[in-house]
């Protein structure tokens, strides 16, 4: 499996995907206009040729979403159903964890129903309240709004140089 940016060829994909688990409850819905806007921010999950077959399609797909200067999040991670459990989901966040530290970001945080899952990604689980109020700005748009039960998670990361320097 090849990880990689999205090109406007996945929209459809992505879309199905992300609005499978939307009607499920499980995220929120996304438009094919709201993936265009921000198509720069998301990675997909294909075959080994690094393109979608049609055979398997988008495996899976999360963004990461800047918020400010010192914090991203992941959003929309989904994995296709035929690949749930073999570890896709997982090299997913790494990736966008990577791209945050690339990008000199402090934190990655994620709001999720899927705790365990995030715990074996690095995350811990903070209180809702103590995120920026800009983390908050689509939520308007959650039928859960204003009484939303979704988990607070969050990584701190590591910056790139020491990372690459080993200091």
């Amino acid at each position: 499996m090849v990880i990689r940016k999205a090109k406007i060829q996945d929209l459809d994909g992505m879309m199905a995907l992300i609005n499978e688990y939307a009607q499920q409850g499980l995220m929120l819905p996304r438009s094919k206009l709201s993936l265009c806007e921000t198509l720069h921010c998301f990675s997909v999950v294909v075959d080994d040729t690094g393109e979608v077959s049609e055979k398997e399609g988008i495996l899976g797909v999360g963004g990461l979403h800047i918020l400010w200067e010192d914090l991203a999040e992941i959003r929309s991670l989904a994995i296709s159903q035929k690949a749930v459990g073999k570890g896709l989901g997982k090299k997913l966040v790494a990736h966008l964890v990577e791209e945050g530290q690339s990008l000199g970001l402090n934190r990655i945080m994620a709001l999720t129903y899927q705790m365990t899952f995030f715990d074996k990604c690095g995350f811990t689980v903070v209180e809702k309240e103590t995120l920026p109020h800009k983390v908050w700005k689509d939520c308007i748009n959650c039928s859960k709004f204003p009484s939303c039960d979704e988990i607070a998670v969050i990584k701190e990361l590591t910056p790139v140089a020491a990372v690459s320097n080993g200091n």
